[in-house]
């Protein structure tokens, strides 16, 4: 059996009784007078995501092993909320440091951004509950151990979860080309990245939800860069900012 995959209807009720966080659960789809509506409901309190598929995915997921048209995918380790990641800049004393992923599908970006997002000291990520990597056991390997560092809230809605987050005092900066080059852009103060999908880049409506667009310059021949190495260079330079921004304060309150 799958180490992300847990299947048959009496394990995958007693992962949902240990509390162990989940990903999401597959049902085989029996239409809606369906025989797991009491598991059903259960997810609904939890807020864990579930899909109804046919046999076909079911029996190709679990190598046609015994699934009894049920299976979940085990989370590498639980989620936290924004209020979470707003707590710990706050106990840290320091402005919100947020990076949002929209849509990243490959496991090998969502790791290598989580292990940067630590070593930049981001207070958390933001990822959508679906058409995105959750937290499986190939991004918690490919993050280097970051995984167990750094909060992952995982959102039904990024465009209102940033909009609350504006409300918040939060300043928001899209990694997109046609924007301000980021290296003359201002990204002190409380923060929110945002790096889009590796195909489509920031969906419509989240772009327009930004309050502004930086881009990486590019000088070579090739038009983009990877997810990862974007929101790496993106994070760095918040980093660098924010580093200049702590020096010249402690400067002028010594000169006092």
């Amino acid at each position: 059996m799958n180490d992300e995959m847990v299947y048959g209807k009496n394990p995958v009720v007693e992962l949902l009784k240990s509390g162990k966080p989940i990903n999401k659960v597959l049902f085989l789809a029996e239409g809606p007078g369906g025989r797991n509506q009491d598991i059903v409901a259960s997810l609904h309190e939890r807020n864990i995501p579930y899909q109804f598929v046919d046999r076909q995915t079911l029996d190709r997921l679990t190598n046609r092993e015994r699934h009894q048209g049920m299976l979940a995918y085990v989370a590498a380790r639980e989620y936290a909320s924004i209020e979470d990641i707003l707590a710990l800049a706050e106990e840290r004393q320091e402005d919100p440091f947020i990076l949002m992923l929209d849509e990243i599908e490959d496991p090998h970006n969502l790791g290598a951004l989580l292990r940067t997002a630590d070593a930049v000291g981001a207070h958390g990520v933001i990822i959508p509950k679906r058409r995105s990597v959750a937290l499986t056991g190939t991004v918690a390997k490919t993050s280097a151990g970051a995984v167990e560092h750094v909060l992952v809230a995982r959102v039904s809605n990024l465009v209102q979860t940033l909009k609350d987050l504006q409300k918040k005092g939060c300043w928001v900066s899209g990694a997109e080309a046609g924007g301000n080059a980021v290296f003359e852009a201002d990204l002190t103060g409380s923060r929110v990245i945002i790096i889009g999908s590796e195909g489509k880049g920031i969906s419509r409506l989240l772009r327009e939800s930004c309050d502004e667009i930086v881009s990486i310059p590019m000088k070579g021949k090739v038009s983009s860069l990877n997810a990862s190495v974007a929101g790496s260079i993106m994070l760095y330079e918040v980093l660098r900012q924010r580093a200049s921004s702590s020096h010249v304060a402690r400067g002028v309150k010594q000169e006092g």
